[in-house]
């Protein structure tokens, strides 16, 4: 079996993973101790998050680091686990579809989050037609790989409190059904929202929903029922871990 016919397999049960009432946790790593400590706890996946990643490296999110460091970080993780992972692509660094997408499997990567904040473009947003072309292309280029790389759309409307807030979640659940239609797997309209949104965007979007969940605070528990299929922690799980090591290191300042 080739390589890529084993990412195959692995984006597959990815994939399947993603049931509505029934979410699959994704802790977000950003390197190989975070990732060993996930998967030692008994998670099926993982998420690698860009902000994570560039302050362990120094760097700065919003594309403050290169692809080519995102993607040496992505093989470091996927060699030492044996779970499928995903990794956070911002808005894509520039790069064309299909050249992020060989270079996501190139490094064993069987997912990705890509969002509409153009950073290389002084932060802009794109049009909801331009992303979802932008969208439709990485699965075009996905399609033409062999393997189904699971493209987690992401829109920016709720941390960027675009527009007016009367019409905010329309035009997100507007912005997403664009997404899916171009052919995206999960929809991400990131942000911390309560259970009554969360309810309408679970119900409203036609593909799988990507939930925002704070790991030290929120209840496991409350997500399921709201019909969310996925949950990521963002950089709050490396926020939460600095916070107890700062408390542990205080003993001895």
């Amino acid at each position: 079996m080739t390589s890529r016919e084993v990412l195959g397999q692995q984006a597959a049960a990815f994939l399947a993973l993603h049931q509505p009432g029934n979410p699959v946790i994704l802790p977000t790593v950003w390197d190989v101790w975070s990732a060993k400590l996930a998967v030692g706890a008994g998670f099926a996946a993982l998420t690698i998050g860009s902000k994570p990643v560039a302050e362990s490296l120094g760097k700065t999110d919003g594309e403050g680091m290169s692809f080519a460091e995102v993607l040496d970080r992505a093989r470091q993780v996927t060699a030492a686990v044996d779970v499928p992972v995903s990794l956070d692509i911002e808005s894509g660094y520039a790069q064309s579809p299909a050249s992020l997408v060989d270079g996501l499997l190139e490094a064993g990567v069987v997912g990705c989050n890509i969002e509409d904040s153009v950073h290389s473009e002084d932060k802009r947003l794109r049009s909801s037609a331009e992303h979802a072309e932008y969208v439709a292309a990485l699965r075009t280029a996905a399609d033409a790989a062999g393997p189904h790389l699971v493209i987690n759309a992401r829109t920016d409307l709720f941390l960027r409190k675009d527009g007016d807030d009367a019409d905010r979640i329309d035009r997100a659940i507007a912005r997403l059904t664009e997404c899916a239609h171009a052919g995206a797997d999960v929809l991400y309209p990131v942000g911390f929202h309560d259970a009554a949104t969360l309810r309408i965007l679970a119900e409203a979007l036609p593909k799988p929903v990507n939930a925002l969940a704070a790991p030290d605070t929120a209840d496991p528990a409350s997500f399921g029922p709201l019909g969310i299929a996925r949950i990521s922690f963002g950089p709050l799980l490396q926020a939460a871990l600095g916070k107890h090591a700062g408390e542990v290191l205080a003993r001895w300042a």
